[in-house]
């Protein structure tokens, strides 16, 4: 981890210490990572599906949310300072407003590797039929398929 404070990044960046980059995690059933988010960026909607996660920001402002099991929104503007549970399994996002300036967070895990499952990625990444997905967005399939070549399909 050090030195990831020496460049501000240009594009949402996570680096994580799960027991893949730190074996002394293994059977530990915690890791954690830094988040940083530029300005005007998005970490986009996904799970952790083998943790909840503790969200504490230690730089800039950031607008967070979770959707839990009845499609309830729960969000909230953090300052520095304040922490944000989000539960294990449930969608969640962070997204930096500020046109400005870049905030940075530390997330905790309460499992060596939480897991990560990206929404878009998943979604729009895995080779669900077009006509399937136009279905159940209730759109098109030309909609469908300028979604998927815009979609930056992130790894994390």
């Amino acid at each position: 981890m050090r030195g990831i404070f020496d460049n501000s990044p240009v594009n949402f960046t996570v680096t994580k210490a799960t027991a893949a980059e730190f074996p002394a995690l293994n059977g530990q059933s915690v890791s954690y990572a830094v988040l940083q988010l530029p300005a005007g960026s998005v970490n986009p909607p996904h799970t952790h599906p083998r943790s909840a996660e503790l969200f504490f920001l230690v730089f800039g402002a950031l607008e967070v949310g979770f959707v839990d099991t009845k499609n309830v929104l729960y969000n909230q503007t953090l300052q520095v300072g304040d922490m944000f549970v989000f539960p294990k399994g449930l969608v969640h996002f962070q997204y930096n407003r500020d046109g400005t300036e870049p905030a940075v967070a530390i997330s905790a895990f309460g499992s060596e590797d939480g897991g990560t499952v990206l929404v878009p990625a998943t979604v729009f990444g895995a080779g669900i039929d077009e006509e399937v997905l136009s279905k159940a967005f209730k759109t098109d399939v030309d909609t469908i398929k300028k979604l998927k070549t815009g979609m930056a399909m992130p790894c994390r």
